[in-house]
């Protein structure tokens, strides 16, 4: 018996491991695109008007909203959905109904012409389209048809509709 033989093989998957994580951490190509836009987004710049732009941008609002930071998601709405319902509604109507501490992950995403992304998020096993659009040099969620008619009602009906209908997590 070769008492050498235990650390070989030790050394061997050690070498294995660090070439393994070497070639993923090489080859994924997404830690520059977010970190680029984060840099361009603290010093004032437009953020890049790319799917890996639109991709950063929507997993930022995901992050904030499952993280419970809704002023933070709120503020990354577009035009139409921040003069849909205010920031105070918004956070008083996810606080009541949300279900926060999820993840939500990006699936995938595709551009939709130049300044429109669509985006597949998933929390837990449940899917569902998003669709990001350029507004003001930078990416924006823009809530859907449905959305846009709830948060029209304001935080209180907006409320008791969601829990009506099943919808409000925490009921």
């Amino acid at each position: 018996m070769n008492r050498i033989h235990p650390f070989r093989r030790l050394g061997a998957l050690t070498l294995i491991a660090a070439a393994s994580l070497t070639l993923t951490t090489a080859c994924t190509g997404d830690d520059e695109s977010p970190a680029g836009t984060a840099a361009q987004a603290a010093t004032g710049g437009p953020e890049p008007k790319t799917i890996d732009g639109a991709r950063a941008a929507a997993q930022t609002v995901f992050d904030r909203f499952s993280g419970g930071d809704f002023a933070g998601a709120w503020e990354m709405y577009t035009t139409a959905g921040k003069q849909a319902i205010s920031k105070d509604d918004y956070v008083k109507l996810n606080q009541a109904c949300s279900r926060k501490g999820l993840a939500i992950q990006l699936t995938s995403a595709r551009m939709e012409g130049t300044d429109r992304a669509i985006v597949i998020a998933k929390q837990l096993v449940a899917a569902q389209s998003y669709t990001m659009v350029y507004e003001g040099d930078a990416w924006k969620l823009e809530p859907a048809k449905e959305g846009l008619a709830l948060y029209k009602q304001g935080a209180a009906k907006a409320i008791a509709a969601q829990k009506k209908a099943g919808t409000c997590a925490n009921q």
